[in-house]
């Protein structure tokens, strides 16, 4: 077996059962990160399919259109929430596959790029695997703008930002968090569109897609057995007794 990302060859699965609880959801993250750094938890795999959250980065928090912003989001019925990973707003709800990957690392900083490029070939692959044109690079425009996010392309243009990434560092442990966008992206489409013209931040709704955008008919289930499908073969995944996981 290898690890693209230069980590664990062992990961605990842990499938979190909806929450309905935006906030929660994005605490356990951080609570894995903690434990995980304190040896109190081996390397975790996480995955969730998420409650309508608009995650705004810190700096949105310090622009002046943010109010308007969290009140667009709250009308559309996305949770707004301000992350401590980097990035600006990125908007998700339960038609998406959030992946939290946490390992520890003595020096969690010195891996940072290597891990963004390593998980984005990665998850590029497994999107390429169920059909979808994939690949990895900012598309011009995008929201969440990113070097390693993962995109989907149309006639080999890249189109549609499916995937997007961001890291959490601390002393002992790191945290590489993955938003796959699978279904129903006009929703993500509409709260973004208010939300990015309240933050006066230029960019281009069309470049919000989903996976089924390009591959008629997949759905979350189908990524989530692609995604497992191909981290069983880079490491060997133990399942919690409380993940709910066949």
């Amino acid at each position: 077996m290898s690890t693209p990302w230069h980590g664990s060859d062992e990961l605990e699965l842990v499938v979190d059962l909806p929450a309905h609880d935006a906030a929660a959801e994005l605490d356990r993250g951080l609570t894995l990160l903690r434990e995980v750094a304190q040896g109190t938890r081996p390397a975790t795999l996480r995955l969730y399919r998420p409650s309508s959250t608009v995650a705004f980065g810190q700096r949105d928090a310090r622009l002046p259109g943010y109010d308007r912003a969290r009140e667009a989001s709250l009308a559309h019925g996305f949770q707004p929430l301000i992350r401590r990973a980097g990035g600006r707003a990125a908007a998700y709800h339960s038609g998406c596959i959030v992946v939290d990957h946490v390992e520890p690392a003595r020096d969690g900083v010195a891996g940072t790029r290597r891990r963004f490029a390593a998980f984005g070939d990665f998850f590029a692959g497994v999107l390429t695997g169920i059909g979808a044109d994939a690949g990895v690079g900012e598309v011009p425009g995008e929201y969440c703008a990113g070097e390693f996010s993962v995109h989907g392309r149309r006639d080999r243009v890249p189109t549609l930002k499916l995937v997007g990434t961001a890291q959490r560092v601390v002393a002992g442990a790191w945290l590489f968090s993955s938003v796959l966008v699978v279904e129903r992206s006009a929703s993500l489409r509409s709260v973004l569109t208010e939300v990015y013209a309240a933050l006066d931040i230029p960019w281009r709704p069309a470049t919000a897609g989903a996976v089924e955008d390009l591959v008629p008919g997949v759905g979350v289930d189908d990524v989530e057995a692609a995604l497992l499908a191909a981290y069983r073969t880079a490491v060997q995944l133990r399942t919690s007794e409380s993940s709910g996981v066949p």
